[in-house]
């Protein structure tokens, strides 16, 4: 699968610049990856939004049936929602004008990369946020801001 071309400069900085993460598609489960890595990036002192029209609360916080619903500035927009809906969520997510927007492992969309890069919005795509994260910036290396 195609990658992006950012280099481990570049993510590390947009991850350490980063303190609000809306997460579409979050899971209540913790045995699930969309559960699992944005509990990882709350231990690590990111402020987590879950975005799921499923669950009224995911780990006590309020859950947003829509990325457009969230008041605030979102730092990142993590994606865990087939490739086939990315171009749809970024579209969503670029109303909001976030900082960057993060597909993770094995979603890509050429029409959400085009979305993305006409708007200026960094677009990483084809990696996991806790992965990254890990080997950029070290668990619980992000403090938030």
């Amino acid at each position: 699968m195609k990658r992006d071309g950012h280099t481990d400069e570049q993510i590390r900085t947009m991850l350490e610049g980063a303190r609000r993460v809306a997460v579409v598609g979050m899971s209540r489960s913790a045995a699930k990856a969309a559960g699992h890595i944005p509990r990882y990036l709350d231990g690590c002192g990111y402020d987590v939004v879950p975005v799921n029209p499923n669950a009224k609360h995911i780990c006590g916080r309020r859950s947003y049936s829509h990325i457009a619903e969230v008041e605030g500035k979102i730092d990142i927009v993590d994606v865990f929602r087939p490739s086939d809906q990315a171009a749809s969520v970024v579209r969503e997510a670029l109303a909001k004008r976030p900082g960057m927007i993060w597909l993770q492992e094995g979603i890509y969309s050429g029409e959400a990369e085009e979305l993305a890069r006409r708007e200026g919005v960094p677009l990483v795509y084809n990696r996991c946020i806790m992965v990254e994260h890990r080997r950029l910036v070290g668990a619980g290396g992000h403090q938030a801001r």
